[in-house]
């Protein structure tokens, strides 16, 4: 009469799930324990459950020695004290009880208690009263669960239990020798001499038993008995109805009921289905298995050694799945240790938000360590195995539990680094202008004359176009901008580059035409100087347009660059394009400083070669350190660096080349005139 034993198991994962309880340990006995652990537990740690420990109750037979069996009492003691596990569940029989209760007896001595513990227990292990169990204290068990077979309350039960005593009943041994043990007295007429107990008087009340010694509500392995007594009825009546149909067919008496073998009973029994005096239905599958669930009762223990159980849940295979299993959380009573709160049983503290799992290398999958969630990535629930990427255009705040959307920037004129550049830009183009126009007022004064004045006021509107360039670098980008700004300072700077470069080629022209018999006379005062500025600058035009004919710039979202902000920039389009306009213009550069450099030496009166070596150096050097610096920056202070590059190369060309000359010009009049340009220095 006991139900199919794979519900309790399903029943007490689904507790364990329920709860949480994850990281547990277990006791089993030695008989069924093996094939619990074989068969059962590899399901358990299927659906996430680890264990412990897996550990066993020792045999006790009434010839084991004393002191093995203390030692062994004690190694289940330590195993049970020392796990970080807060459940325990008990696989075992009656007599494994009684074995938990010798072993957790070392908590007084050892003063480790296991009262922090929560004893999950199997039916078969289900306390029943015997008289044996008075002097036990079951403190212990407090608020442990344990499964029972399912049971009702019998009507008239406890009634009849009691008006029974000895009086009414006086053959029944069964209830004498009962009342002797539960009562702790003697009768009269037992042969052991009154002087070695107290005499029963019959007046003795059952309701005064402690639960420890006698229940008076119907327990499981009573209402089993109740059931199986009136399904071995039923199959009589069956058996004896089917036997005399058979005879009266046949025409010949059959053989009495009490002549019947059992095993003849069984078909019968097998077939047994009726309601009991409670209203639940009673009968068999076609393994011969009874057709019930179990309990899930939770212990309530008094200082007096007494205790009762509280139904908090129940098994019903017969349920439909989702209410097969069911339990009431707030009718638990947990231990004080939890502080009466739902205890839980981890291997260690759950990962918060903000972190995920890392396997612990030699230690059981429930067994982790947390880390934080990389920038970007966000866990919002506990215990997640994995941070999840923030979705695009998000970034994840301090505590890496939530996205928060990248606010769009760009390199504008409110913010501190746009208003400095734009005034450092401005402030060198009124300086550049105040050149041109001191220039032009000086226009026919010799150090003007001297230094060809239509290459020297080109140079100076491309250095005023290339600071002024600036601006289109600066401000809310959008398609236009964006086609514009890159060409134009290709553009621009090659101007002012090839400019440079006209002026030293034609210092060097001059020279070389002086020599006796020299073939470059017929190319001085030809417009050489014209031909090399428009010629470099049609190369960079060309290789603008093809630029922008292919793949041209675009208004473009970075949002990956910068973990907190979207960055509204220009996209350069063609990559290739981009690093051909900036290496023309290297070429230039590097062709200007070799001539410099190799005219330095030359005559001239206000050494302007000297002057275009050391302005080309400080050109070369800027835009060598641009290019790491440029690729090594994100958003917009990317385009700071090329701006910063922009002006400080500009500038380098309108200190190195121009100062000297407006010194003269503004500060030294007395200087500006032929007889001075006429000098020459060897």
């Amino acid at each position: 009469m006991f139900p199919n034993e794979s519900h309790q198991h399903k029943g007490l994962l689904q507790l364990l799930l329920y709860f949480r309880w994850i990281w547990v340990g277990v006791l089993v006995n030695d008989d069924q324990g093996e094939k619990f652990v074989q068969e059962v537990l590899p399901a358990f740690s299927q659906k996430g459950i680890c264990f412990d420990f897996i550990g066993e109750f020792p045999s006790v037979a009434f010839y084991s020695d004393f002191t093995n069996v203390m030692d062994e009492a004690y190694r289940t003691y330590s195993t049970i004290a020392k796990s970080t596990a807060k459940v325990i569940v008990l696989y075992g029989t009656m007599q494994s009880m009684t074995f938990l209760k010798i072993s957790v007896q070392y908590a007084e001595v050892e003063n480790i208690s296991v009262n922090t513990k929560v004893w999950i227990m199997n039916a078969e292990m289900d306390f029943t009263s015997v008289s044996v169990q008075r002097d036990w204290d079951v403190n212990f068990l407090q608020n442990a669960l344990s499964f029972a077979v399912h049971s009702k309350e019998v009507p008239g039960f406890q009634e009849f239990l009691l008006l029974r005593n000895p009086t009414a009943a006086e053959d029944d041994g069964f209830l004498r020798n009962f009342w002797e043990h539960a009562f702790q007295c003697l009768f009269p007429s037992s042969e052991l001499n009154k002087k070695y107990g107290t005499i029963c008087t019959r007046k003795e009340k059952m309701a005064t038993l402690p639960t420890s010694v006698f229940e008076f509500s119907t327990t499981g392995h009573s209402y089993n008995i109740y059931n199986a007594v009136y399904a071995v009825a039923h199959a009589l009546e069956s058996m004896h109805s089917s036997k005399l149909k058979h005879n009266h067919l046949v025409g010949r008496r059959g053989p009495k009921l009490q002549n019947q073998q059992f095993w003849q009973l069984h078909p019968f029994l097998r077939t047994v289905s009726f309601n009991n005096s409670v209203g639940e239905k009673i009968s068999f599958d076609k393994n011969g298995e009874l057709i019930g669930g179990f309990d899930i009762n939770n212990w309530i223990t008094f200082p007096n050694r007494s205790f009762f159980r509280i139904q908090v849940g129940r098994i019903d295979p017969m349920a439909s799945p989702d209410k097969f299993f069911n339990i009431s959380k707030d009718s638990i009573t947990w231990p004080k240790s939890f502080n009466q709160a739902h205890p839980l049983s981890l291997c260690n503290d759950p990962c918060q938000t903000g972190h995920s799992k890392t396997k612990k290398e030699s230690r059981p999958f429930c067994c982790y360590d947390c880390h934080p969630c990389p920038e970007g990535k966000i866990s919002n629930k506990e215990d997640m195995e994995d941070c999840s990427h923030c979705p695009e255009g998000h970034y994840s705040n301090h505590d890496k539990n939530a996205c928060i959307p990248k606010h769009i920037t760009f390199l504008s004129y409110e913010e501190p680094l746009g208003i400095s550049l734009a005034i450092c830009a401005l402030s060198f183009s009124f300086i550049t202008a105040l050149v041109l126009g001191i220039f032009i007022k000086n226009k026919y004064t010799p150090i003007v004359k001297a230094n060809n004045r239509n290459l020297t006021y080109t140079l100076l509107v491309s250095l005023l176009l290339s600071f002024l360039c600036v601006l289109l670098f600066i401000g809310k980008p959008d398609k236009v901008v964006c086609l514009l700004r890159q060409p134009a300072f290709g553009i621009i700077f090659s101007m002012a580059v090839s400019c440079v470069l006209a002026k030293t080629f034609v210092v060097v022209l001059a020279f070389m035409a002086t020599k006796p018999g020299s073939r470059m006379r017929k190319w001085v005062g030809k417009g050489m100087d014209s031909f090399i500025v428009l010629f470099c600058c049609l190369i960079q035009t060309t290789i603008c347009i093809i630029w922008l004919g292919i793949f041209p710039p675009y208004p473009d979202f970075d949002m990956h660059s910068m973990s907190q902000e979207v960055i509204m920039e220009c996209n350069e389009g063609s990559v290739t394009m981009f690093y051909s306009v900036l290496g023309f213009l290297g070429f230039l550069a590097v062709i200007s400083f070799s001539a410099a450099f190799l005219a330095r030496r030359l005559p001239d009166s206000f050494n302007e070669a000297k002057f275009i070596t050391f302005s080309m150096l400080v050109f070369c050097s800027v835009w060598l350190c641009f290019i790491p610096t440029y690729l090594s920056t994100r958003g917009k202070y990317t385009l700071a660096v090329e701006i910063f590059s922009m002006i400080s190369s500009s500038a380098g060309l309108l200190v190195c080349i121009f100062s000297p000359k407006c010194f003269i010009i503004v500060m030294r009049p007395e200087l500006n005139n032929k007889h001075q340009l006429m000098k020459k220095k060897f």
